[in-house]
């Protein structure tokens, strides 16, 4: 083994790779008279291939030996050529036909009481003002997460597979410090998916009992389960909003694979909205794959012909969105996905889409969600300002003036469906 390569042996990327890829590399590095920089890419490449499915290490890079041993020029060529294959794999649309996630194979999460006097709200993790933001607050109800979606953020900071829970949260709650005098938009789903857990632990009673008694909060419970039968059984307050991410089959079974079906979520929704209870949806995030044209409006149109445009507060969209440490842990994670198999922008200081296919995915949604247009409240999560104009047709001049509009569109369709629950 040569003394380069030596130095990475004991990474986690290298340490994730297969049996065979590490022996490929070994037997590169005899041969080819790589930086330490170039060793470290070969790895890279490596362990996105095999989540990828996307064939082996050594048939991208092809003949073993060098035509001239030494030979620094055609070194650089080889090297060019082969993260040039590379490049192309990330920059064209995934094809998931024929791929498989594999048997997800995940020991029951523990839970344990989360007693340490941490702070429960904030704001959004991902909030900038190099982005349009509504400003959303965060309330951390529970810490941890079930579904293990292969894009999310959330497993790179809670591990150990365990489920934090509030020991004493009504009392947290209580303790908040909320001006009486201006209205919040609060989320529980940065941390962990809002309806995953029911009533456990009173969690659902004692959020609704905060509700109540804050009826200047918008409280937005965000899910991709369909479990609803408890929260149907409490009495939700009017400012609870209810909330499903949704995308195509093909990225909820590669992508989210232990999350609810689409037609599970959709007719969770349903049942909240036959209650008369406020729902929105996130097409969240939206995915350039071979066929999303198609796909995806199946799902628009499943929508529009199961909701109407005064069931509904909201619909938001969105795109794959990654900082630098969460590309890392994602990469060393042993799983099949394909998710990151995409070209990868700098986007406000994080990575994603070009503006080109983002601009693409969103005026799809558009379009295919255009029975709704003026009755529904649209917007784009984390996205550039620039796009708002060409998607919609409006923008606003500010987060400040985002999150106004945002709060005062959502206070008035809440109020409205509460008057017709009272009918």
């Amino acid at each position: 083994m040569s003394n380069k390569l030596a130095q990475l042996t004991g990474s986690r990327e290298y340490l994730a790779l297969s049996t065979e890829d590490k022996k490929f590399v070994t037997q590169l590095c005899e041969h080819w008279r790589f930086s330490l920089q170039q060793i470290r890419q070969i790895i890279r490449v490596g362990r996105d291939l095999e989540t990828w499915s996307e064939g082996s290490l050594a048939a991208l890079w092809g003949d073993l030996l060098p035509e001239k041993e030494g030979d620094r020029n055609e070194l650089e060529n080889r090297f060019r050529q082969f993260t040039a294959s590379w490049e192309n794999l990330k920059n064209s649309p995934k094809d998931y036909r024929g791929f498989s996630p594999g048997k997800i194979i995940i020991p029951p999460a523990e839970m344990k009481a989360l007693d340490d006097g941490r702070r429960i709200l904030g704001d959004c993790p991902v909030a900038s003002l190099k982005t349009r933001c509504c400003n959303l607050k965060t309330l951390d109800a529970v810490a941890g997460c079930g579904f293990d979606c292969s894009y999310c953020s959330i497993q790179s900071f809670y591990t150990g597979n365990t489920i934090l829970f509030h020991e004493d949260l009504k009392a947290k709650l209580a303790a908040l410090n909320l001006d009486p005098d201006k209205s919040y938009h609060i989320g529980t789903g940065q941390s962990s998916d809002s309806l995953m857990w029911g009533n456990r632990k009173g969690l659902l009673e004692d959020l609704f009992a905060f509700a109540r008694e804050n009826p200047n909060v918008i409280l937005e419970l965000k899910t991709k389960s369909d479990n609803v039968g408890e929260l149907l059984s409490l009495d939700v307050p009017p400012n609870v909003l209810l909330t499903w991410s949704l995308n195509t089959p093909t990225i909820i079974d590669a992508e989210e694979r232990l999350t609810a079906s689409l037609e599970k979520r959709l007719d969770a929704a349903r049942r909240c909205a036959d209650a008369r209870l406020p729902v929105g949806f996130h097409l969240h995030p939206m995915v350039w794959y071979k066929g999303w044209e198609s796909e995806y409006a199946d799902l628009f149109g499943a929508m529009t012909s199961r909701f109407t445009a005064e069931e509904v507060v909201t619909v938001s969209m969105g795109t794959l969105t990654f900082i630098k440490p969460v590309l890392k842990k994602l990469r060393e994670r042993p799983i099949h996905s394909k998710i990151l198999q995409m070209p990868l922008e700098d986007a406000a200081g994080k990575y994603s889409y070009p503006l080109s296919v983002k601009t693409e995915l969103f005026r799809a949604a558009v379009e295919g969600l255009k029975d709704w247009k003026d009755r529904v409240f649209f917007y784009m999560c984390m996205e550039d300002p620039e796009l708002w104009e060409p998607v919609f047709g409006r923008a606003y001049k500010s987060n400040a003036e985002f999150e106004e509009d945002m709060i005062y569109t959502y206070n008035h369709k809440l109020s409205d469906i509460f008057d017709r629950r009272k009918l």
